[in-house]
């Protein structure tokens, strides 16, 4: 997301240059957005969800404790927690699009070792340390990907089209820990592959896939804006890094934003975490017992579509009733389904169609409310100079929140059972419902800047 220069120019008021930037990128762009949204962010989601997902259920299938999945899993985020400390050095590139395609090279490679790694017995060290690998490309790759999409994107068409980011951001969702999950579930039942010979199966599909896009997003990305800007050297760079991280503290209330997209994900970052292994997990631990591919279809793949469905009605709402209306009812729409999984860890069905409409409405209800998220860090937090940077220091602290949450989830869930733990997640989630009731000001998602509105950050 970095990878350009600053989107204003601080000789012209923050309104003037926005307009301007907006102009020269939409000038610019002579693809329609839905050429490039959604390959460009299938393949920003896809390395991640292999990281909060896939690797989980592997895992579990090795016989690995929920205590050590999370703390490996949650740790691995901190790529994608610490990427605004390098995001500024990519200023001294114009170059976006050459970032994008590069990273996406570099994971899928990872991916494709990762599956050699998996022929070869007591990898699981090779296989954490290719995982980082993975998610520190990802996590560069984010900064690039996001970049692209605001600076060749209008305010209006950023709301617009956030759903479809999100959509297709967690189609790979669908597409990792759905089909291919099944499709190893398969591999073992009715191929007799052995789980290691099946995951690495499916580690190399993905490899294919990932490097797929990279070629075919050297024709379908927006060209690179021309700005003048841009650091030449590392040296300003670091200057650069410098500007953005006293501007963006200078933000009025800027501690209060940070807190409110830490504890947005409080809730869902949890869930998401033990959800696939409490269904994977024996019904004498309190699991149901789901098998590789059930978890796949039920999890996976219903619970993605359900995502998808919920992200592009959320985007649509938001941009309805405005994001400051809006907001309360995206976090309450997020947290509040959480029930499912209280429903299913008290109920104990065994009707995989019980089991897979639950998880169908949880997954709607996060879909629709982290539309919210997403739009609050593009039109509240990043608003400014700094636009671009500002995102991506927003993206790093959601990320760490989703760290804090995570790596301690197995942790909490080993201490309460997966009865209690389910109802933990909904009191987690209930200081940033309070928080919404005053974060979002009255220009949010409108075409106008903090600056012309007086510095209010805040509105009653």
């Amino acid at each position: 997301m970095l990878l350009a220069k600053p989107i204003f120019i601080s000789k012209k008021s923050p309104h003037q240059t926005m307009r301007t930037g907006e102009h020269l990128m939409e000038k610019a762009n002579q693809r329609h957005p839905l050429t490039w949204v959604p390959t460009l962010y299938f393949a920003e989601g896809l390395p991640l969800w292999v990281v909060l997902i896939v690797v989980g259920i592997m895992f579990k299938s090795m016989g690995i404790s929920n205590q050590d999945i999370g703390h490996w899993t949650g740790l691995l985020v901190l790529a994608w927690a610490f990427k605004p400390l390098w995001s500024p050095l990519l200023e001294t590139s114009n170059n976006k699009r050459f970032f994008v395609i590069l990273f996406q090279i570099i994971g899928g490679v990872a991916l494709g070792l990762i599956a050699l790694s998996l022929q070869f017995p007591n990898t699981v060290a090779v296989i954490i340390a290719l995982l980082g690998v993975i998610a520190i490309a990802s996590a560069t790759h984010d900064i690039a990907a996001d970049g692209l999409y605001i600076a060749s994107l209008s305010t209006h068409q950023q709301t617009l089209f956030a759903g479809w980011q999100g959509a297709f951001y967690n189609t790979a969702k669908f597409v990792i820990s759905g089909v291919l999950v099944v499709l190893a579930g398969d591999l073992q039942k009715k191929f007799g592959f052995t789980a290691e010979h099946a995951w690495s199966t499916i580690f190399a599909i993905m490899s294919a896939g990932l490097i797929s896009i990279a070629v075919f997003h050297t024709w379908a990305l927006p060209p690179n804006p021309t700005l003048s800007t841009a650091p030449t050297s590392v040296k300003e760079g670091f200057a650069t890094l410098k500007c953005v991280i006293i501007d963006f503290f200078k933000k009025p209330g800027v501690w209060l934003m940070l807190l409110f997209i830490l504890l947005f994900r409080a809730g869902e970052a949890q869930v998401s975490t033990i959800a696939p292994l409490f269904l994977m997990d024996a019904r004498n631990l309190g699991g149901l017992g789901l098998s590789t591919d059930q978890v796949g279809w039920a999890y996976g793949a219903a619970g993605t579509v359900a995502f998808i469905a919920g992200s592009i009605m959320g985007g649509y709402f938001a941009n309805w009733i405005g994001l400051r209306r809006a907001m309360f009812f995206l976090i309450l729409g997020m947290n509040f389904p959480n029930l499912a999984f209280y429903f299913l860890a008290t109920t104990m069905p065994d009707n995989l169609s019980v089991i897979t409409t639950a998880i169908f409405v949880e997954n709607f209800g996060f879909g629709f409310g982290f539309v919210g998220l997403i739009l609050y860090m593009m039109q509240v937090l990043s608003v400014g100079k700094y636009q671009t940077a500002h995102y991506a220091f927003g993206t790093g602290f959601m990320a760490l929140g989703l760290v804090l949450f995570r790596t301690f989830s197995g942790d909490i869930q080993h201490a309460l059972g997966y009865q209690h733990f389910f109802l933990w997640v909904l009191v987690s989630a209930l200081p940033v419902l309070i928080l919404s009731l005053r974060i979002v000001p009255e220009w949010a998602g409108k075409e106008k800047t903090p600056t012309e509105q007086g510095d209010a950050v805040y509105s009653a």
